[in-house]
């Protein structure tokens, strides 16, 4: 064979090599443009948790702000272009953005003042009510707001709860109502009136076979428990 066949032959297995390797990088090319994946959510995740999701999915991701938001915490995402189910090729770009947390709000005080006058202070500070404990003490009245958490001037986000610990009063102490049926209902009023329980009514009527003056029906009834500021009534024989 001669050089200038050798030559030829030589170029020809060149082109031929070149239009394969040509041919194999258009078609990867092509394949690749065209595969195809489904994004998942990415709302609530951080930007790391985020892009490692992505990376297998052989997506980028980019951050294009950040805004006030009640639901998440700052750094989590609440937004994503596309969104969540949308088919795109792979090695495009999906865009989030971040929470830059909720708005701050002041905490008021609302030590001394009382629990059925708080919500629309609560409303006008921008906090919700959380949860309301009870406790009795002799220092404050019945109703007054004498614990708060979080404590007055702490800045929290809007819409924090703030949880209240209200006074019930002094403790009182519960009795047992005694069985007054059958007695002198003159003797038993000087008693219990003598204990400073409150006998608010006594009513007369007539029961035949027994004599007058005796208690024959008493509310509450024998047994309950009272207190010394509940209404005792007796119904008396005449």
């Amino acid at each position: 064979m001669s050089a200038k066949k050798i030559f030829h032959f030589a170029l020809l297995s060149l082109l031929v090599l070149n239009l394969f390797f040509i041919s194999a990088i258009l078609s990867f090319e092509i394949t690749l443009k065209g595969e195809m994946v489904t994004l998942p959510d990415l709302v609530g995740k951080t930007l790391e948790e985020a892009r490692g999701e992505l990376e297998k999915k052989k997506i980028f991701l980019s951050q294009s702000g950040v805004r006030l938001d009640q639901r998440h915490e700052r750094g989590k995402i609440i937004f994503q272009d596309p969104l969540e189910g949308t088919k795109i090729k792979i090695n495009s770009e999906v865009q989030v953005v971040l929470s830059a947390g909720k708005e701050k709000v002041i905490v008021p005080d609302f030590l001394g003042k009382n629990q059925q006058n708080i919500r629309p202070l609560l409303e006008e500070a921008g906090l919700k009510e959380g949860k309301i404990s009870h406790v009795h003490t002799p220092k404050y009245a019945a109703g007054k707001i004498i614990g708060q958490y979080p404590l007055p001037n702490e800045e929290v986000g809007r819409d924090t709860p703030i949880s209240l610990l209200v006074s019930q009063g002094q403790h009182e102490i519960r009795y047992l109502m005694p069985d007054l049926i059958g007695k002198r209902a003159t003797s038993s009023i000087a008693q219990l009136e003598k204990l400073d329980f409150n006998v608010s009514s006594i009513r007369y009527r007539y029961y035949q076979g027994l004599d007058s003056g005796i208690i024959i029906n008493q509310s509450p009834a024998p047994g309950s428990k009272i207190q010394k500021r509940n209404r005792i009534t007796l119904e008396v024989s005449k």
